[in-house]
């Protein structure tokens, strides 16, 4: 174990605790008040599938919006009428044809097979492993996007801190190694510059570092986020 760098890290939890990495105001924060644990699960589900290549803010700001609205709030429960016209409102969808696919093959995946989100969990006994299981192999055609091992894994975070579900196994999440992420990894060395492009092994090398440290994976996905986006304003 790298004892320097990983004291490092709980530096940089403790800061990211304490307020002192600046603004810590997560994407996801602006959500709504749900009346079911079902639409909270979709609502935290299905935006996260088209969150690719895009400011995560203007994403969760758009999912608000359209789940605030009664003309376009059935988007979240499944065989909503008009879908295409109803996402790109408010610019929830981007691309008329790919986005629209995409939403629409998880909904249709997780309905047919499950008959809702929380049923799919239940399948799953709440594991991570078995979610994994479940998404990356057995069902992976019909989760587009969330299939990815890097949403994946922070779709499962995202689950945990704002969808209210309890994951067993959350030790083996891995970290998502975004644009933020791949920064702090090369800053602190985990990584060589010449290894960014290399996800997997990003993911891979944060999992060893962490080994025995007290300190999961994803538990760093916060605190790094926000260390780069606010400019490294915090020395660890």
């Amino acid at each position: 174990m790298n004892i320097a760098l990983v004291s490092k890290c709980h530096r940089l939890i403790e800061a990211y605790k304490s307020g002192q990495l600046g603004q810590i105001v997560m994407p996801e924060d602006s959500h709504p008040d749900f009346n079911s644990n079902e639409l909270r699960i979709s609502y935290f589900t299905l935006p996260m599938a088209l969150n690719y290549q895009r400011d995560s803010y203007k994403l969760w700001q758009a999912a608000l919006a359209t789940y605030n609205d009664p003309d376009t709030h059935d988007v979240f429960k499944f065989n909503t009428l008009n879908l295409r016209t109803k996402l790109l409102k408010y610019k929830l969808a981007l691309q008329p044809n790919k986005h629209i696919d995409t939403w629409n093959r998880i909904q249709h995946t997780i309905y047919t097979n499950f008959g809702s989100f929380e049923n799919m969990l239940i399948n799953c006994k709440f594991d991570f492993l078995k979610l994994r299981d479940l998404v990356q192999i057995q069902y992976k055609s019909g989760f587009p996007y969330l299939s990815g091992p890097k949403i994946f894994n922070y779709w499962s975070f995202i689950l945990i801190t704002y969808g209210g579900v309890n994951l067993k196994n959350r030790q083996f999440i891995d970290i998502a190694p975004d644009t933020h992420i791949t920064k702090c990894s090369i800053i602190l060395g985990v990584i060589k510059e010449s290894e960014a492009e290399n996800k997997i092994l990003i993911s891979r090398k944060w999992r060893e570092l962490l080994e025995g440290s007290g300190i999961d994976p994803i538990d760093m996905h916060s605190p790094l986020w926000f260390w780069s986006r606010n400019g490294f304003i915090f020395s660890p």
